[in-house]
C-alpha cells in the first residue's frame, strides 16, 4: 500500500454494477473505434511505418485505458496494477509503461464514508473504544489505512479499511477490463494468457480477504518471534473482520529515507542481509512467501542506542503458498545457478514446463547463462565476477554491480526467441520477490556477499 499521504479525497468508490459497467463500456466503445480507425489507416503505409504507428497507437490506447480505469478506483485499478507487476512477459512495453503509472494513484475516500464502513463492520460499541485519526496514513486501490489508539490504554493501532463493495465487484470489473483491453487491441487472449489472468483473478480475491491476511500475519509473527532482526505487527482480532484489519502500529522509515541511506555500511549490510535471509527462509523452510516487494511493505526501525536496527514487515495479503513440486524445481534452479551447474538448472526448468527438452542446446545454454547471471551475488567464488561489482575486500557491491540492468537486458534478448514460453505465474511471483530483494539492497548501497544466506540450504535434499 502506498505510504504517501493522500492529497485528494473522494466521497465514495463507485461500486454499483450499472455505473461501473457504463463507465467501462463507454471507454470500450471509444477504444474499439480508435483501434478500427488505426487498422484502416494502416492500409496506406509501409511495413516500417505500420510498426511505428502500431507502437504509437498502443501507447495512446494504454494511457487512455489507464486514465479511464483510474477514475473508478477499487478492484479495476488493482487489476491494472497487478498486470503491470506480473505482465512483463505477457504485455507490450507500451502497455506496461502506462499501467505502471497506476502505482501513483493516492486518492483517498473521505472520512465520513470510511467511518460509515467501520460502523457497519465493527458496530458502534466496539468502535467507541477507539480514537481514529480521520486523515489516512496511506491509500491504495481497494482500501486505506488510518492510525488509531485504544482509549483504555493508549495502545497505538493501525486500521486497514476495505472500500465498501470492492470485493463484490472484482469479477464484474475483471471481465470488463479484459473486454476493454481486447477492444483496444492491447492484448490477445491466448490459452497461456487466459491461465495467467485466471491466476491474477484468484490472487485479487485473496487480497480482499482480511481474515486470510490476519491469519498469515499471525503465522509470520510466530515464525519470526525468535529472530530479533524482524518486527511483525500484532493482530487485534477484536477490531478486525473480513473487511477491517487492525494491527499494532509499528514505526519505521522507508529504505529511501535519508536517515537510512546515511547509516554506516555495516548497519546497512545488516538490514540488507536480513532481507535476503528472509527470502531464502520463505523459499526453503516455509514454502510460502510474501510476494509483493513494494517498499511500502517494509520499514526500517533505526536503533540509536545499541545499533540493532530492525526490518518491520507489513501487509501479508500477498502471502502465497506454492505447490511442493514447484518449490522443488525452483530450489533446484537456484542451487543449479549458484553452482553453475547447467544440467541441473535446465533439468528443473524443463520439469517446471518453462523449457522443453527438445529445444536446441543454444536456447537452453542461453537460458542457463541468464540464470547464472541472476545468481551472481550468491556465488562463493567471485573470481569471474565483474570488478565493478566487488569492493577491495571482495564483497558484492549491490548498487555498483548494475545487475538488474544487465540481467534485464539478457532476459529481453531471451524473450525474443521463438522458443520463448510464458513462465508459470508462480515463477513470476517468485522472481518478482527476488528482484525486489535485489533492488532493496541496491537502494541501500549494501556491500556483502549473498553466499552465507544461501549456504544453509544447499544440502537440504530438495534439489533434483
Amino acid at each position: 500500500m502506498s505510504n504517501k499521504k493522500p492529497v485528494k479525497t473522494i466521497k465514495r468508490v463507485k461500486t454499483g454494477f450499472l455505473e461501473r459497467r457504463m463507465e467501462l463500456a463507454r471507454a470500450g466503445v471509444f477504444s474499439g473505434t480508435r483501434a478500427l480507425t488505426h487498422s484502416a489507416g494502416n492500409l496506406f503505409y509501409s511495413t516500417e511505418k505500420r510498426e511505428q504507428r502500431k507502437k504509437k497507437m498502443l501507447s495512446e490506447q494504454a494511457h487512455y485505458f489507464v486514465s479511464e480505469i483510474s477514475k473508478l478506483k477499487g478492484s479495476v485499478v488493482k487489476i491494472g496494477q497487478m498486470m503491470a507487476l506480473y505482465g512483463r512477459y505477457v504485455l507490450p512495453d507500451e502497455v506496461i509503461e502506462a499501467l505502471s503509472t497506476l502505482e501513483e494513484q493516492t486518492v483517498a475516500v473521505s472520512w465520513p464514508g470510511i467511518e460509515t464502513a467501520l460502523r457497519e463492520a465493527l458496530g458502534d460499541d466496539i468502535l467507541a473504544e477507539l480514537e481514529i485519526d480521520p486523515v489516512p496514513l496511506a491509500a491504495a486501490s481497494m482500501g486505506q489505512v488510518h492510525k488509531a489508539s485504544r482509549i483504555s490504554d493508549g495502545q497505538a493501532l493501525c486500521i486497514k479499511v476495505q472500500y465498501p463493495g470492492v470485493a463484490k465487484s472484482i469479477d464484474t470489473d475483471f471481465n470488463a477490463v479484459i473486454r476493454l483491453l481486447g477492444l483496444a487491441k492491447l492484448i490477445d487472449i491466448t490459452t497461456d494468457m487466459h491461465q495467467w489472468l485466471t491466476e491474477i483473478r484468484t490472487t485479487l480475491h485473496q487480497e480482499v480477504d482480511y481474515c486470510y491476511e490476519a491469519q498469515k500475519t499471525n503465522r509470520v509473527r510466530e515464525q519470526l518471534a525468535a529472530d530479533n532482526r524482524f518486527v511483525v505487527p500484532e493482530v487485534f482480532s477484536r477490531y478486525s473482520c473480513k473487511t477491517v484489519l487492525t494491527t499494532s502500529f509499528e514505526s519505521g522509515i522507508s529504505v529511501n529515507d535519508t536517515a537510512a541511506q546515511e547509516l554506516p555500511l555495516k548497519r546497512r549490510n545488516h538490514i540488507g542481509q536480513a532481507m535476503l535471509d528472509l527470502f531464502f527462509i520463505e523459499l526453503f523452510e516455509w514454502g510460502e512467501m510474501q510476494t509483493d516487494p513494494n517498499f511500502g511493505n517494509y520499514r526500517l526501525r533505526i536503533d540509536t542506542e545499541s545499533e540493532s536496527d530492525q526490518l518491520v514487515l507489513l501487509d501479508f495479503g500477498a502471502m502465497r503458498e506454492f505447490p511442493d513440486d514447484f518449490l522443488q524445481q525452483f530450489r533446484g534452479m537456484i542451487i543449479g545457478a549458484h553452482l553453475h551447474d547447467r544440467d541441473m538448472f535446465v533439468r528443473n526448468a524443463i520439469a517446471m514446463n518453462f523449457m522443453q527438452s527438445h529445444y536446441p542446446d543454444t536456447v537452453l545454454d542461453n537460458f542457463a547463462e541468464l540464470g547464472f547471471e541472476v545468481a551472481e551475488p550468491l556465488k562463493q567464488d567471485h573470481s569471474d565476477t565483474p570488478q565493478m561489482a566487488l569492493n577491495s575486500q571482495g564483497e558484492y557491491r549491490w548498487h555498483a554491480s548494475k545487475l538488474p540492468k544487465r540481467a534485464a537486458k539478457t532476459a529481453g534478448k531471451a524473450s525474443l526467441s521463438s522458443y520463448f514460453k510464458l513462465p508459470p505465474l508462480d515463477f513470476m511471483f517468485m522472481m518478482r520477490k527476488l528482484s525486489g530483494v535485489y533492488t532493496f539492497n541496491l537502494v541501500l548501497k549494501a556491500e556483502f556477499n549473498g553466499y552465507p544466506s544461501l549456504a544453509p540450504f544447499l544440502n537440504n535434499g530438495d534439489q533434483q
